[in-house]
């Protein structure tokens, strides 16, 4: 019978590596960066951008007038 740590560090073994970007720091939740989701932390960080940006929690601001003609496609 295998003990913990032997079960542990197979854990480990397939866990994907994701290595963190030095000095970086995750806008969403303040974690280190990966390279994977740079910007962010993790697929959930990035998920939550998303959404913020579909939710109109960000602009963009301009100085042009809106086109009422794109909106009414």
């Amino acid at each position: 019978m295998r003990n913990k740590d032997e079960l542990l560090n197979d854990l480990k073994l397939d866990m994907p590596k994701i290595d963190p970007v030095e000095g970086m720091k995750c806008p969403i939740c303040g974690k280190p960066t990966t390279n994977k989701y740079k910007p962010f932390c993790s697929k959930r960080c990035a998920d939550i951008d998303l959404d913020k940006w579909f939710n109109g929690n960000y602009v963009i601001h301009t100085e042009e007038a809106p086109n009422d003609d794109a909106l009414n496609q």
